[in-house]
């Protein structure tokens, strides 16, 4: 790494000490190695191999509250070929227990934020407020978007007031203060999206926080099909979180005012989890549905929680899920689960068919990876017969296949290891064996031409990679998992395993991200940049 003179030297070893002060006191405070957490929490590992946050408040009976949906956001203005939309991130109080007030940080000053619907090849741009009392940054995930739009973690969007004092935390990015334009092509498959905060070692304790919203992507294609719409076409954001006992939301931050101090308290640098499960905000919600098809759009948006999703009942005859879309849009043809494993990041398209009920039934959404409270998710309700004209076609779309006759292969591997804290090794996460440097390009891929990336891991990381989708080729040289099929932009690794993939970055030539979307991994410097070139 090449240092920076003088005292812009002084300024980055600061923040960068920042970044990774918290991996030195995880160190001297007896910090387990990865996994470990789960063990010591009563988890288990395959829960997802972090460490359970306990609240402090009183929680609500499962399934008292209903499934709320987040507003649809209208353009501020449109042209022929472009929306614009005013989102504003802002600290709001709003009820996420019953009878008890939570100050979030919110798009628009609700969590989740605003859904904004888009049309492929209709351009989106975002005019982003920053009104809290810290920096921001947007990223889509799953975005096809030029790198200045992207969302790189120190591209910050300083607070209006006072936004100066945090000027030196944009190392080797750039410093707005209070507004930033976010401009979005969209020229992509139908998808269902995300975005949501991505500032450099504060990720975790933001989206933690509330800045997280859907961005659901049609196209004609999708459209066309006889899929179900409207009210019957529901997307679910699935967090989990814990409480004090005011209601204030519990998070292990270094610094609880996300000022300077990045990173999380020793105990949970494998990852935070908390012991609510909240589905669009509200915990363990209920939904009242037709016997009717439903298309659910399932997003794990935790920060490090993995769900293994079940019907309890499931159904006496057919599928409990059929998965008609991954992270990257429609597969080829429908697959049936009756469980689907959810890394962070991840999403599942999938239709559950209440016909198959008898009207009253009460349906568990459950979590095979959880234990007590976290084995729960929400509940559907069959409340009524109704007419139902949707169904899935045996064939969805075309999906093409990348191919690798002439591709070169690249390694990758996320480990625990070994980060320089000005002169000092500590103990933290690592991709090669380097820890996250906003300065350094760690490769350079050229536009149009297919890689295989080797994901190796040592522990559960989630990958995700900005800019462009991948298709799994094999797991540890074999076949892949259920989940695996179609277009992703994040594979769920486990403990010691490796996959590769198949990837080819197109149109846009910039600095892009690959990391471990386990937050607080991603938090404490997993994450590497590779620059694309023509």
């Amino acid at each position: 790494m090449t240092e920076p003179p003088g005292p812009e030297r002084r300024r980055f070893l600061r923040t960068m000490a920042a970044l990774t002060g918290a991996v030195t006191l995880g160190t001297t405070a007896g910090c387990k190695s990865p996994g470990s957490d789960a063990a010591s929490s009563g988890a288990t590992g395959a829960e997802y191999g972090g460490r359970t946050l306990t609240s402090a408040a009183a929680l609500p009976k499962p399934f008292t509250v209903p499934l709320p949906i987040p507003p649809v956001k209208r353009p501020s203005r449109s042209t022929p070929d472009t929306d614009y939309y005013d989102i504003t991130a802002r600290e709001a109080s709003v009820e996420i227990l019953p009878g008890l007030r939570t100050t979030i940080m919110g798009y628009d000053g609700i969590f989740p934020g605003p859904t904004i619907a888009a049309r492929r090849g209709r351009g989106t741009v975002l005019r982003y407020r920053n009104q809290l009392g810290v920096p921001t940054v947007v990223h889509l995930h799953g975005g096809h978007t030029p790198p200045e739009s992207d969302g790189f973690p120190t591209d910050l969007v300083l607070p209006a007031t006072g936004g100066e004092r945090f000027a030196d935390q944009a190392v080797g990015g750039t410093a707005i203060t209070g507004t930033r334009d976010y401009t979005y092509p969209l020229d992509q498959r139908a998808a269902t999206l995300w975005y949501h905060d991505h500032r450099m070692g504060f990720t975790g304790p933001q989206v933690w926080r509330g800045l997280a919203g859907f961005l659901l992507l049609t196209d004609d294609e999708e459209q066309a099909l006889p899929l179900p719409r409207g009210d019957r076409d529901v997307p679910l954001m699935i967090t989990d979180r814990a409480f004090d006992a005011d209601g204030a939301l519990n998070y292990p931050a270094m610094d609880a005012h996300l000022i300077s101090m990045a990173g999380v308290d020793a105990a949970h640098m494998a990852g935070a989890a908390g012991d609510v499960v909240l589905v669009n905000g509200a915990p363990w919600p209920e939904l009242e549905v037709d016997a009717a098809r439903y298309r659910f759009r399932l997003l794990n948006a935790s920060n490090a929680r993995r769900y293994e999703l079940a019907l309890d009942p499931a159904p006496r005859s057919g599928p409990s899920f059929t998965q008609i879309g991954s992270d990257q849009g429609l597969l080829a043809a429908p697959l049936e689960h009756t469980v689907i494993p959810v890394a962070p990041a991840e999403r599942f398209d999938v239709v559950v068919d209440f016909s198959r009920y008898p009207v009253g039934t009460r349906v568990t959404l459950t979590n095979g990876a959880g234990r007590g409270g976290t084995s729960r998710v929400m509940r559907f309700v069959v409340a009524r017969k109704a007419t139902d004209d949707s169904r899935i076609p045996a064939r969805l779309s075309t999906v093409e296949a990348l191919s690798t006759a002439s591709a070169t292969t690249r390694p990758w591997m996320f480990r625990k290891g070994k980060v320089t804290n000005m002169g000092a090794n500590t103990a933290g996460w690592v991709i090669n064996g380097r820890e996250f440097d906003p300065r350094r390009i760690d490769a350079a891929p050229r536009l149009g031409e297919v890689e295989i990336w080797r994901l190796a891991t040592d522990a559960y990381h989630p990958v995700h990679i900005h800019l462009s989708p991948f298709q799994v080729l094999s797991r540890n040289g074999g076949p892949l998992d259920p989940g695996d099929h179609g277009w992703k932009d994040t594979i769920d690794l486990r403990p010691k395993e490796y996959a590769d993939i198949a990837i080819r970055f197109d149109d846009h030539a910039g600095r892009y991200l690959l990391h471990c979307h386990n937050l607080e991994h991603e938090d404490m410097a997993m994450m590497a940049t590779f620059q694309t070139t023509r």
